[in-house]
C-alpha cells in the first residue's frame, strides 16, 4: 500500500491546524487508498535552513534533517495541511520544503487548507509554486476549509459535508496520481543512490 504524508503546517501555540490535521489523516486512513503518516511541523520543530551543503547533495550533517529527510522520502504521495498568513504560506512550511529536494520530487502534493473567508487559497497557491520547482505535483482538486474556527467544537474538527465530498475527490486524485508517477519515483531514488 502507497504511503501518504500528512503535514501539519501550522506551529502556533493553540494552532486550529492540528485538530484539522488529525480529520484529515484519518479521513484518509479511512478512504483506503494510503498507509498515513503524520508529520507535525511543530513536533519536528526544523530550525531555519542550517545545512552547510545544498539539499540537492543530500549530504546532511544534522539530526534533524536526517529525521525529516527519512520522513518525506519514506512517502509515496504528500498532503499539506496549512493556514495562510498575510497571503501566503507559513515560514515553517517555506522551511520545510527547502531543506530537502531529491526527497519530493514525483510525489503528488495535495493540500488541504483554511483560513478566514479565503479558506487559505492564496497560500495554496504559493506552495504549488515552490511545490513545482520541487518536481513534485501539485493537484488542481483540494480542500479549503473558508473560516475554519467556526467547525472546531471542543478541540475537535467538524467537517461539513462540502469538506469530505471534497476532501474525497481529492484523495481519489491523489491515488491516481501516485500510481501515474510511480516509475519516475523509482527512477529518481535509483539515481540518488548510486
Amino acid at each position: 500500500m502507497p504511503k501518504l504524508l500528512v503535514i501539519i503546517g501550522s506551529t502556533r501555540p493553540e494552532r486550529i491546524g492540528l485538530p484539522i490535521g488529525r480529520w484529515f489523516a484519518d479521513f484518509a486512513q479511512t478512504h483506503g487508498t494510503f498507509e498515513v503518516e503524520v508529520a507535525d511541523l511543530k513536533e519536528i520543530n526544523l530550525p531555519l535552513l542550517d545545512e552547510p551543503q545544498h539539499p540537492r547533495l543530500g549530504q546532511y550533517q544534522h539530526e534533524h534533517t536526517i529525521q525529516w529527510s527519512g520522513h518525506v522520502n519514506r512517502a509515496d504521495a504528500i498532503a499539506m495541511v496549512i493556514p495562510e498568513y498575510n497571503y501566503s504560506m507559513t515560514a515553517p512550511v517555506k522551511n520545510a520544503l527547502d531543506y530537502l529536494y531529491h526527497e519530493w520530487c514525483y510525489k503528488p502534493l495535495a493540500l488541504v487548507s483554511y483560513g478566514g473567508a479565503s479558506g487559505g487559497l492564496r497560500a495554496a497557491q504559493m506552495v504549488k509554486q515552490v511545490a513545482t520547482t520541487l518536481k513534485m505535483m501539485p493537484l488542481p482538486e483540494g480542500v479549503s476549509i473558508p473560516f475554519a474556527v467556526q467547525h472546531l467544537k471542543a478541540g475537535t474538527f467538524e467537517a461539513t459535508d462540502t469538506v469530505r465530498q471534497a476532501a474525497q475527490a481529492m484523495l481519489d486524485e491523489l491515488g491516481r496520481w501516485e500510481k501515474a508517477l510511480r516509475q519516475l519515483r523509482e527512477s529518481q531514488r535509483q539515481t540518488s543512490t548510486k
